[in-house]
């Protein structure tokens, strides 16, 4: 257990550190979602495309891994919609944002630093091969629900094309897709390229870790909050479970590499769940409690998780 403390302990001391000096106006309000920006377009691209740039395609890119995460996750927002709509009587639209919120985990932010140091640099190939799908497919699938569930949607045909250029503009993408780029032609960075990235990359979970800290200033406990505990709970027990019960006991994946996506798929909904639901005007205060619920929740979740995949 204080292994585990070592771990998880400076992760969150840092987002309490964000949280309070935002909270007691040390840091100003204003200049968080500038944070959140730089490490989504800057620094988080240049730490995947280094990353991809060396990385052993066998080792990373495992399909039962990526697979199971991803099923996990849509299982996760099914169940989500489901109970939106069952337990909650929400409009269609309405559950969709709700179960979304079970489903977007927070991978870079806080998935990043914690698998670092819990397992080092030889998980982070696996789980860069994850994140570079995470936002383009969950957000395609969320959009494409959407659509179809809400009465005043778009043609499918127009929400394709939405969610297509949305891809191709992500900016952890773009690094992604350069770094194999590089690796596949076998390119080696000039040095001022090269250090240049490295201090980019180094960037990413201080800044991430306070901007994530900061922007948790920004939602309060509503009276939904139970709905947000139940989208909670799905994300950091559901998504998890299913993740694990794929990945071992069915396709046989090895322990050592299987724990690294499942603590990853335990992190709290991420940023882009709130983002989804203003984007559409469905389930706002629900997303704002899921994230901050599940953050708050979190540091004793991903703590168990790291204490089971250690058994």
């Amino acid at each position: 257990m204080l292994t585990i403390l070592n771990v998880v302990a400076p992760v969150f001391a840092l987002v309490a550190v964000g949280f309070l000096a935002v909270r007691y106006k040390l840091y100003p309000t204003s200049g968080v979602a500038g944070l959140i920006a730089f490490v989504n377009n800057f620094a988080t691209p240049c730490l995947l495309f280094r990353a991809m740039l060396s990385v052993d395609f066998k080792s990373a890119f495992n399909p039962n891994i990526i697979g199971s995460f991803y099923t996990g996750a849509l299982v996760a927002f099914a169940v989500g919609i489901f109970l939106s709509r069952v337990i909650f009587a929400n409009r269609p639209g309405e559950a969709v944002a709700a179960g979304f919120g079970a489903s977007f985990s927070n991978t870079v932010l806080l998935g990043i630093p914690i698998i670092q140091r819990a397992y080092g640099a030889e998980a982070m190939p696996v789980i860069y091969s994850i994140i570079g799908l995470h936002a383009p497919f969950l957000l395609t699938v969320g959009m494409l629900t959407m659509e179809l569930s809400r009465r005043d949607g778009e043609p499918i045909l127009a929400a394709l094309n939405k969610a297509a250029r949305r891809i191709f503009k992500n900016p952890l993408l773009i690094g992604i897709s350069l770094g194999l780029l590089g690796n596949i032609s076998g390119i080696n960075l000039i040095e001022p390229v090269d250090a240049f990235t490295l201090i980019m990359a180094q960037a990413v979970l201080p800044v991430a870790l306070f901007g994530l800290g900061g922007a948790l200033n920004e939602y309060r406990i509503r009276d939904n909050w139970l709905q947000a505990m139940t989208m909670s709970g799905l994300g950091l027990f559901l998504h998890p479970v299913i993740t694990w019960i794929i990945m071992v006991p069915i396709l046989k994946v090895d322990h050592d590499i299987a724990r690294y996506a499942v603590v990853l798929s335990s992190m709290p909904a991420g940023i882009n769940v709130y983002v989804f639901a203003t984007n559409y005007n469905r389930s706002v205060d629900v997303a704002a409690n899921t994230i901050l619920i599940s953050t708050a929740l979190s540091v004793l979740s991903v703590s168990l998780w790291l204490y089971l995949m250690s058994i």
